[in-house]
C-alpha cells in the first residue's frame, strides 16, 4: 500500500474571512455552504473536485505571530496548486499580480511556476506541466537546473488550451 494523492491541505490563518475571499475570488476556490460547522473554520473545494474538501483554513486571530518555517524553524515550505490549461496558469499570474500576492515564476522544464503568498504569507506554488506527448529532449535537458519562466514564450509553443499533464511531473 502507499500514498495515492494529497487530498487536502489545512491552513492556519488569521483571518478567516480575509483567507476565504482570497482563495476563492483570486485562485477561485468554491466556499463549501455549511462546511463550517467548527466554528472559525472554512472549508473550500477547487473547480471542478470530487473532494469534499480541498483546504481547510482554521482562524487563530489576528494576534498569530508570522510563518516562521524556513526562516526559524523547520515546517513546511509550499503547496503546489495544478491548474488544467497554460491559459490558466497565465490567467492565474495576472490575478495574483493584481492581488499583489506574485512573488515569482521558475521553468523546471517539465513544469511551468507561480508562486505567490496568501493574505498571511504562506507560500504556495500555481504549476502546469508539459504532456508527456509533448514533452521534447530541451524540456527534458532543462529539467536539470530551474531557469526564468517566458510564460509568453510558453503560450506561443503550447497555446492556451494546452492541457496539464497531469501527474508527470518528470520525464
Amino acid at each position: 500500500m502507499s500514498i495515492f494523492r494529497l487530498n487536502h491541505a489545512v491552513l492556519y490563518v488569521r483571518d478567516l474571512a480575509e483567507s476565504v475571499a482570497f482563495y476563492r475570488d483570486v485562485l477561485g476556490f468554491d466556499y463549501i455552504e455549511g462546511g463550517d460547522a467548527h466554528r472559525g473554520a472554512a472549508f473550500l473545494r477547487a473547480p471542478g473536485s470530487a473532494n469534499d474538501h480541498d483546504l481547510g483554513l482554521f482562524e487563530l486571530g489576528a494576534r498569530a505571530a508570522d510563518p516562521g518555517a524556513g526562516k526559524t524553524s523547520v515546517g513546511l515550505y509550499h503547496l503546489a496548486w495544478e491548474v488544467d490549461t497554460l491559459g490558466d496558469l497565465e490567467q492565474l499570474a495576472g490575478r495574483l499580480a493584481a492581488a499583489g500576492a506574485l512573488v515569482g515564476s521558475s521553468d523546471h522544464g517539465t513544469t511551468k511556476s507561480l508562486y505567490a503568498k496568501d493574505p498571511d504569507g504562506l507560500e504556495f506554488e500555481v504549476v502546469w506541466l508539459i504532456p508527456r506527448e509533448l514533452l521534447t529532449d530541451e524540456d527534458r535537458a532543462k529539467s536539470a537546473a530551474i531557469g526564468r519562466l517566458d510564460l509568453a514564450a510558453e503560450l506561443a509553443k503550447y497555446g492556451p488550451g494546452a492541457r496539464s499533464g497531469v501527474g508527470i511531473s518528470r520525464a
